[in-house]
């Protein structure tokens, strides 16, 4: 038996980040939730004002044996823009901040030496990921998960999520699950 672990990132939008994730090899089971606010068991439609302080995340459960937390780190950083603060593209306000929410201190020490070689080699712009402990985890309603295999053809998914796909696919191959 394989012993997973966990991880928590937000990128934005769960539907994207949750789509990036469910494609990498060793990542067992992805959840799709609300992290880092204030308010117990808040609904899509509390989050979306922004005014819970949950960003949109995921739970991530992995194999260690087969995908590195930095090797999950780094597909994050390649997938959403870590410079901008409480955005994503279009998606505006703290719901869409960048984070990670580690849960050792050895994720912790990873995801600090990351950012540091990321700034100094790939982003100009500072990173603003916040890095917190891991926080209490509120599971997002079904109707969001699995939401891009589900609805690839709806506009958001197509303009949004399918270009981070192709991404991944053009510079990640090796840690892709074979289909």
């Amino acid at each position: 038996m394989n012993s997973l672990e966990t991880a928590y990132v937000a990128g934005g939008c769960f539907w994207c980040t949750e789509a990036v994730f469910q494609r990498l090899k060793g990542v067992e089971e992805i959840h799709s939730g609300y992290m880092g606010g204030t308010v117990k068991n808040p609904a899509y439609r509390e989050v979306c004002t922004g005014r819970t302080g949950h960003t949109e995340g995921i739970k991530i459960l992995f194999d260690p044996k087969i995908i590195s937390y930095r090797s999950l780190l780094t597909v994050f950083f390649a997938t959403h823009d870590p410079t901008t603060l409480n955005r994503q593209g279009n998606d505006v306000g703290t719901q869409y901040r960048s984070s990670i929410f580690y849960t050792t201190d050895e994720q912790r020490a990873i995801a600090v030496d990351l950012i540091a070689e990321l700034q100094k080699t790939t982003f100009e712009a500072p990173i603003v990921t916040e890095l917190l402990a891991e926080m209490p985890f509120y599971m997002a309603e079904e109707e969001h998960h699995n939401y891009y295999n589900n609805n690839s053809e709806q506009g958001y998914c197509s303009f949004i999520i399918s270009p981070k796909i192709q991404k991944l696919k053009q510079n990640y191959l090796h840690l892709l699950k074979t289909i």
